[in-house]
C-alpha cells in the first residue's frame, strides 16, 4: 500500500467527499478523484458509494479503511520508536483535554514541555470525555486527559493523576454558611437531608459530572431543586458567589475561594482525573513526560522537573 494513497483514502472517508478532502489535503479535486478511480480500478471494486456529491464507504471500502488505519498506526509507532532510540525528541503528539481545567493545565504545562521538546509538533484539542474516548478507541488521539468515576476501560490504559472529592458550595450569606468551618480548618460535613430546601445550579444532565452525581442523588432519595444547568463549573461558582444558588463541584473549583462557603458531603463522592491512551500501542517518551508533568501540575508538586521525568531516569 502507498502511504500517500492511504492518507488520501482515509481523508476522503473522514470528510465524506472529494471536495472537502481535497481542500484538507491541499490538492486539486480532479487529482484526488483520479487517485481514487485508479485505486478502485486496480482493486476491481468500488470503495465509495457516490450519492449527490457525498461519498459513503462500501463494504470493500470499510475493509480498506480498517486496514489502512492499522498500517498508518504501525508506521507512526515505528517512527516513534526510532525517534526515541535515536533520542531525536521530535515527531507529532496529539492531545485532548476536558474543557476549563484541562486547558488550564495545558497552558501551565506546555511551556515546560516545550523546553524539553522544542521540535515536537503538539496538536492540542478541547473535547468532552465521550469524544475523547471515541478518538482514543479509533487510534486518532495519542493522549486524552479526562475524568471518570472508575478508570476501567479494557481497550485503554488509564493512569490516575488525581482522585478528587466533590464538595457543596454556598453563598456566604446562605443559612448553611454559618455552619462552615473557619478558613484553614477541615471542612464541615453536611448530608443530603439538610439540603432539601436548597436551590442548585449544576452541570448539564449530559455531562460526565451529572452521570456520576445523579445516581448518587437517587441512592439517597434526594431530588435537587435545580435553578440552572450549565456547561461550566466556573459559571456554577460565579452563580454561588453572586448569591443566586448553591452548587456541587469538584474541589478544584472551590479551593482557596474566600467568596463562598465550602462543605464536604457525608457520602464523600469522588472521581478520578486520568490520562488515557490506547492499550497495546507504543507511547513515545514525549507522551510519558507530558503525563508526568500533568501529574505534577495537578498534585501541586515543585522542584527540579528533570529529576522526575522518565527520560532522566533511563
Amino acid at each position: 500500500m502507498d502511504m500517500k494513497l492511504i492518507t488520501y483514502i482515509l481523508t476522503i472517508a473522514q470528510e465524506g467527499g472529494i471536495t472537502k478532502a481535497a481542500n484538507k489535503l491541499f490538492i486539486t479535486q480532479s487529482a484526488l478523484d483520479q487517485q481514487l478511480l485508479k485505486l478502485e480500478g486496480e482493486l476491481g471494486v468500488q470503495l465509495f458509494y457516490r450519492q449527490r456529491g457525498n461519498l459513503g464507504l462500501t463494504p470493500a471500502g470499510e475493509v480498506y479503511v480498517d486496514y489502512a488505519r492499522r498500517i498508518l498506526s504501525l508506521q507512526q509507532e515505528a517512527y516513534r520508536k526510532i525517534h526515541d532510540l535515536a533520542d531525536q525528541k521530535r515527531g507529532t503528539l496529539s492531545l485532548a483535554f476536558a474543557p476549563e481545567r484541562g486547558m488550564e493545565m495545558f497552558a501551565n504545562v506546555y511551556p515546560q514541555f516545550y523546553a524539553l521538546y522544542p521540535e515536537m509538533n503538539v496538536l492540542p484539542q478541547e473535547l468532552n470525555v465521550k469524544r475523547q474516548i471515541e478518538l482514543l478507541l479509533r487510534d486518532e488521539l495519542d493522549l486524552g486527559f479526562l475524568t471518570m468515576k472508575e478508570p476501567s476501560l479494557p481497550a485503554l490504559v488509564c493512569r490516575t493523576l488525581l482522585t478528587e472529592e466533590f464538595v457543596l458550595i454556598t453563598p456566604l450569606d446562605h443559612p448553611l454558611a454559618k455552619k462552615a468551618a473557619p478558613k484553614g480548618e477541615s471542612l464541615a460535613t453536611v448530608d443530603f437531608a439538610s439540603l432539601e430546601h436548597v436551590t442548585f445550579c449544576l452541570m448539564s444532565r449530559t455531562s460526565t459530572q451529572r452521570e456520576m452525581l445523579d445516581p448518587l442523588f437517587a441512592a439517597h432519595n434526594f431530588r435537587p431543586n435545580i435553578f440552572l444547568e450549565t456547561a461550566s463549573n466556573r459559571t456554577n461558582v460565579a452563580m454561588v458567589q453572586n448569591g443566586m444558588c448553591c452548587s456541587i463541584v469538584p474541589y478544584y473549583y472551590a479551593k482557596d475561594n474566600p467568596n463562598i462557603a465550602c462543605f464536604r458531603l457525608s457520602c464523600h463522592p469522588t472521581w478520578n482525573l486520568v490520562a488515557c491512551h490506547r492499550r497495546n500501542r507504543y507511547l513515545p517518551m514525549a507522551a510519558e513526560d507530558f503525563v508526568e508533568l500533568a501529574r505534577r501540575y495537578f498534585e501541586g508538586e515543585s522542584g527540579d522537573l528533570q529529576t522526575c521525568l522518565k527520560r532522566s531516569r533511563c
